[in-house]
């Protein structure tokens, strides 16, 4: 309890890219406390409460976790602070009562009279223990439903999606709207079994073959002439944006929404590695890359996603179709946590981390061990160097956030002041000593919080 009341009484102001100081940054070890404390099954010292709903008042991010730790007083204290009213729409029945989620009756009852943000609510979380009656309540009452209304409620089936859900996926195909159309669509394709996504493997095959009459085996392209109706019903979308040819924009669109199972047997046999290797000819090739890394996504597919990344230490850090780092970290997504740190320190190890940032985002927390010492070898690096300090700060505090606790000792080494080279930024020296100071002392203090979250052993 005293520890969460530091924390709460941390306000933001004095972090940032610029923050300067060796105190750690409290408000942002709040999100891992509460984490900790709700995996824990803690609930919230009731002094608490009023700091801990400003706290998520001002940060969306924390009200989740915040909401499920300060459990049902919170909504009680709501609606007696019209500053706290988000609590009653962030919880399914928190302007009345909650439902039981025992009772089919009171569900329904909440579906059919809620306010919206409360029915979304609901569903999603009616989605996240039985997506089938989710997906019946919401079929109940879709014919009637206003069209931005429908898209969320069908966004919220991307939780547990799988094959129960192409049926009512494939009559959405024909809404009104086109926004819930296309929708419906991105939800077909990414099951690969679906009868969408038969239909658009036969729409990109026929567009993407092996010329075996060169010397070296090479992809040929033949984009799509016309954007047909049924093309347009399964959610290709016609018309090309600015300056982007139709043929190419058509194409684009029905590789993404094809199941990555089609390629090798359409394309000899070869593995994922072996069709990214293949040269593609006339120009094709750039297109054809990023559809398939749009697929690896959307499908989840680690194996194309780690054809298409390549090695962490290729030139200019890019697999064959990571076009951006923000690809790049979308494709790590679908690779297990420990695969995912190793490719990530291996693109740190060879290429720094003045381009890491968005990539050490979709790490897990804490940081594996190869990917902390890679983070670390990194900065000392940078240190050394003279680089300008101020250009690291955002990856310094990830670090702060991140790094296993157990890294603090080994970064004793690296508080002094160090010398610095002539042409470093002024006052560098000062500034990297400071952010160690500051990084050793904030993975202690992580290191002490989450030790007295952890349950006691028993007495022998």
């Amino acid at each position: 309890a005293r520890r969460l009341a530091s924390l709460l009484a941390d306000r933001p102001g004095a972090s940032g890219g610029g923050r300067r100081g060796t105190a750690p940054d409290l408000m942002e070890l709040l999100p891992q406390w509460l984490q900790a404390a709700n995996a824990r099954g803690y609930a919230a010292p009731p002094q608490a409460l009023p700091a801990l709903l400003d706290a998520a008042r001002g940060r969306t991010d924390l009200r989740p976790a915040a909401l499920r730790f300060a459990g049902p007083r919170a909504l009680w204290l709501a609606r007696l602070n019209p500053d706290w009213r988000f609590a009653l729409r962030a919880a399914p029945g928190g302007g009345s009562s909650a439902p039981d989620p025992r009772d089919p009756q009171d569900i329904r009852r909440l579906w059919q009279e809620g306010l919206f943000a409360e029915r979304v609510t609901l569903l999603t979380a009616l989605r996240s223990r039985d997506a089938a009656a989710a997906r019946a309540l919401l079929e109940e009452t879709w014919a009637t439903e206003r069209a931005e209304d429908r898209l969320m409620f069908l966004d919220s089936l991307r939780a547990g999606l799988g094959p129960d859900d192409e049926d009512f996926l494939e009559r959405a195909l024909t809404d009104r709207s086109r926004n819930v159309r296309a929708t419906a669509a991105e939800l077909l394709s990414a099951l690969p079994a679906s009868a969408l996504a038969a239909r658009m493997a036969v729409r990109a095959a026929a567009c993407v073959a092996v010329d075996r009459r060169r010397d070296v085996p090479a992809i040929v392209v033949e984009a799509p002439h016309e954007c047909d109706a049924a093309m347009e019903r399964d959610g290709v979308v016609a018309k090309a944006p600015a300056g982007r040819g139709e043929r190419s924009w058509w194409l684009g669109q029905l590789v993404e929404a094809a199941p990555l199972g089609t390629w090798p047997a359409r394309l000899g046999g070869r593995t994922p590695q072996e069709i990214v290797a293949l040269p593609v000819g006339d120009g094709w090739q750039g297109e054809l890359h990023a559809a398939w890394c749009r697929a690896a996504v959307r499908q989840r597919d680690a194996e194309w996603s780690r054809a298409l990344l390549g090695e962490p230490s290729a030139p200019e850090a890019g697999g064959p179709g990571a076009v951006s780092l923000a690809e790049r970290a979308r494709l790590l997504a679908a690779l297990g946590p420990g695969e995912r740190a190793a490719w990530v320190a291996g693109f740190i190890e060879t290429h720094g981390l003045s381009e890491a940032f968005q990539l050490l985002g979709v790490c897990a927390v804490p940081w594996a061990p190869p990917l902390g010492r890679a983070v670390v070898d990194a900065l000392n690096i940078a240190r050394d160097a003279g680089s300008y300090p101020w250009s690291f700060s955002g990856v310094m505090g990830l670090a702060e956030r991140c790094l296993d606790p157990s890294e603090a000792s080994r970064l004793d080494a690296l508080l002094a002041v160090p010398d610095e080279p002539e042409d470093a930024a002024p006052g560098a020296g000062g500034y990297w000593s400071e952010a160690f100071q500051r990084l050793v002392t904030t993975l202690r203090l992580r290191g002490a919080m989450l030790a007295e979250l952890a349950p006691e052993e028993p007495a022998p």
